[in-house]
């Protein structure tokens, strides 16, 4: 079968009489971009497709990412703020039970 042009420049823009897209031997089966029912059009519409979305899936997956970080950032804010309280009150505590005993022993 000796078909003319390339998937990217078919010979002849009819999805009916291009040749169907054999798997690839690099891409794993059943994988997104080759499904064996379609045609070279479908396939290359869905191949196009999922190229378009790649961008939006990565600034997703950054943004997810981001706010992981800044949740982080909030909890060690959160726990050094607790920490540096819990010290306050212990030394207060610590004064009140010196007056305490001061006033005590008068």
């Amino acid at each position: 079968m000796n078909i003319l042009g390339t998937i990217d420049r078919p010979h002849t823009h009819d999805p009916e009489k291009q040749a169907p897209m054999k798997p690839s031997t690099s891409e794993p089966a059943g994988s997104a971009i080759y499904e064996a029912t379609t045609g070279a059009n479908d396939s290359r519409q869905n191949r196009t497709r999922e190229m378009q979305l790649i961008p939006e899936a990565m600034a997703r997956a950054h943004m997810h990412e981001r706010m992981h970080d800044a949740d982080r950032e909030r909890r060690a804010a959160s726990l050094v703020s607790a920490r540096r309280l819990q010290r306050k009150a212990e030394r207060a505590s610590l004064r009140a039970r010196r007056a305490l005993a001061i006033a005590v022993m008068q």
